[in-house]
């Protein structure tokens, strides 16, 4: 049992670097499209992952909890998703605040399910 809380340790601080390094691209909109593309990204991740676990016949528990639990865990931004939404439209921007949500929530499930057939497609 204290393994299982090491890997997802170590996944979670790979998500988490590899979050703040997207934080860092270039990107400077109104639209806070790097969270929007991290969580897309993200949920493309965990359908791979969650497509890979379930093609396989066996699979290391260790390494689901270190992909699917830390990596996505510490990469995907859904605090921060949650108070880019409540900002804007706070901030009585409607019209882009309902889009931020509307196309996070749609893309990041196409972003599973692509995932998910590019895991089962190449195992």
């Amino acid at each position: 049992m204290p393994l299982n809380f090491i890997f997802v340790a170590l996944g979670g601080a790979a998500g988490a670097m590899g979050r703040y390094a997207v934080s860092l691209l270039p990107v400077r909109t109104e639209f806070p499209a790097l969270t929007f593309v991290t969580n897309i990204l993200g949920a493309f991740l965990i359908g791979f992952i969650s497509g890979m676990t379930e093609s396989r016949k066996k699979v290391n528990p260790h390494e689901v909890l270190f992909w699917k639990t830390g990596v996505c865990g510490g990469f995907t931004t859904f605090s921060t998703f949650s108070l880019e939404s409540y900002t804007l439209l706070h901030n009585k921007k409607y019209i882009m605040g309902s889009a931020y949500m509307l196309l996070s929530v749609i893309c990041c499930l196409a972003g599973v399910l692509l995932g998910r057939k590019l895991a089962m497609t190449i195992s």
